[in-house]
């Protein structure tokens, strides 16, 4: 069977990653306590319903030891599973405001003891270590649901390629990182669109934008030199057992440079085979 168990941090998105996954013909199981996950592999794998897409949801709500949940995933990958970790995050701001927008507590503050801030740093300790063993990290911040279709659509089939993924992710520096980066890479140096008034109000997914960008030498050399860069570190990755590599390209707005940039790198990738998919976080600020 195949299994992606779906956690991280409450209020992150992790209900609407489930519908995706559904969508696609995934049976999702919500709140799902880690010690009945193998025992329902069990019942499951000669279901004469041969269900053999599961999706489980594992949040804070039913687990307080996540180490449970670590094993678990151990236990489905030895009966012969196929079986990734998928973590959900966002940053603490745009949660709060959620929580304050829908007038719901947090699991951990239910009893009002604690801030959502507290709760939340209290949660982020407690999910460190499933975090950092996760096969995929989603960060939703500045995501709309376009955009996390997308992506928790191109994890799906990273899955099932068993191949990496690689998520090329354009972003403006004055807007912050992306938290979720393993590389970055800074494109402000290269002349700016956004002083060109014909150009202000397009994007890098605009040809006139593209063309102006790629018509600098120095922008069409570190484009060539960052497509080789990949070349090379992406079997290195895959060798070392990653499944996954976010790709960060900022420039001062993340409209022009950085975009066009970006999807650049993802359509080379693309040419060679890579399941790539292109991210443009700050696109419509």
């Amino acid at each position: 069977m195949n299994f992606i168990i779906v956690t991280g941090i409450s209020g992150a998105g992790k209900s609407k990653v489930a519908d995706i996954l559904e969508d696609i013909g995934y049976y999702c199981v919500d709140n799902m306590p880690s010690v009945l996950i193998s025992r329902f592999s069990e019942i499951y794998s000669s279901s004469p319903a041969n269900m053999k897409d599961v999706a489980f949801v594992v949040d804070v709500r039913g687990e307080q030891n996540f180490d449970a949940v670590l094993e678990q995933v151990s236990a489905l990958r030895r009966d012969g599973n196929e079986c990734k970790l998928l973590f959900v995050d966002c940053s603490d701001e745009i949660i709060i405001r959620r929580y304050k927008e829908t007038r719901r507590y947090h699991p951990l503050a239910q009893d009002g003891s604690c801030t959502i801030s507290d709760a939340l740093k209290k949660e982020r300790s407690i999910l460190a270590k499933v975090r950092e063993s996760a096969d995929y990290l989603v960060d939703t911040t500045g995501l709309n649901l376009q955009q996390l279709n997308t992506r928790v659509k191109a994890v799906v089939c990273g899955v099932q390629a068993q191949n990496i993924l690689a998520v090329c992710t354009s972003f403006g520096f004055k807007n912050g990182l992306p938290t979720e980066s393993d590389l970055v890479f800074d494109v402000r140096c290269f002349p700016n669109p956004f002083y060109i008034t014909e150009l202000r109000d397009k994007t890098g997914l605009d040809s006139a934008v593209r063309d102006y960008v790629f018509s600098d030498e120095g922008a069409s050399q570190f484009t060539k030199k960052l497509c080789d860069m990949m070349a090379f570190l992406l079997p290195k990755y895959i060798e070392e057992g990653k499944s996954q590599v976010n790709i960060s390209i900022g420039c001062t707005g993340g409209k022009h440079r950085s975009v066009a940039i970006a999807e650049a790198l993802r359509q080379y990738l693309a040419e060679n085979n890579y399941n790539a998919i292109c991210i443009h976080r700050d696109i419509q600020r």
